[in-house]
């Protein structure tokens, strides 16, 4: 068949916004990379190592069984509804290093049973290039 798109920006974030709502109630911040680039122990790509503030590490692999397939939608809502901790999933927002593994977890959480939720597509590789934006390392397991 055929398929025809169109964006919906409302979907996404950028930087300044996103930093104003470090810390509020209005932000549910998952970060898609593996735990040692998170926790700052580790950075292969970009000059500055960490994470965002608030965020919680959510690698994108652990969408994943055994066998690389999608886990089912059930344990999906369960991985998920665990971050959400009682916040709705409008608050939800979803970067990584580049934008990309980001939208592992965004494509999870439909799967789930979620709405779409909000990337920020700059992910960590933009966030790094204001030195005013806070970094954060070794927390939000």
């Amino acid at each position: 068949g055929n398929f025809t798109g169109e964006a919906d920006d409302t979907l996404i974030i950028q930087a300044a916004p996103l930093a104003d709502r470090l810390g509020s109630d209005r932000l549910t911040l998952l970060d898609a990379r593996a735990l040692p680039r998170f926790l700052g122990e580790v950075e292969p790509i970009d000059p500055v190592a960490g994470h965002i503030p608030g965020a919680h590490c959510t690698p994108f692999t652990e969408n994943l069984d055994q066998s690389g397939r999608f886990l089912q939608p059930e344990q999906l809502r369960a991985r998920f509804s665990q971050l959400l901790d009682g916040h709705p999933s409008e608050t939800l927002v979803a970067y990584c290093g580049s934008g990309v593994t980001a939208c592992h977890n965004l494509f999870a959480l439909c799967l789930a049973g979620y709405p779409l939720a909000s990337l920020y597509p700059g992910s960590w590789s933009e966030w790094i290039t204001d030195p005013a934006r806070p970094v954060a390392r070794k927390e939000h397991l």
